[in-house]
């Protein structure tokens, strides 16, 4: 009995992940990917205006902090000049938020 219920309580949580990566990848194209590019390579028109990096650089992605990715998702960024680079998507949750810098990050090649 214990371990049915061992493995009914692993397999809720690997649903629960695999809809958190689905989701994490919706906002992703929903969201990010006009600038970003599907692959996050920062290489759409709109990117190239902008200075998007490219995130499936290993070196990128070793400066990307978990804290502040999640605060310029939630709250935006902007340049030196007060110029918008990335508006802020303050409708999504903290969950959303944190799935969406774990995809950020496997984006690295």
């Amino acid at each position: 009995m214990k371990k049915l219920i061992l493995l009914a309580a692993m397999f809720g949580l690997a649903t629960a992940l695999t809809v958190k990566g689905a989701e994490a990848k919706e906002n992703w194209d929903n969201l990010c990917a006009k600038c970003h590019g599907a692959e996050g390579k920062g290489d759409t028109k709109m990117g190239a205006k902008l200075g998007a990096k490219d995130f499936t650089d290993a070196k990128v992605q070793a400066d990307i902090k978990d804290d502040a990715a999640a605060k310029a998702i939630k709250e935006g960024l902007k340049s030196d000049d007060g110029k918008t680079l990335m508006k802020p998507f303050d409708q999504l949750s903290d969950a959303e938020v944190k799935a969406l810098v774990a995809y950020v990050h496997g984006l690295k090649k």
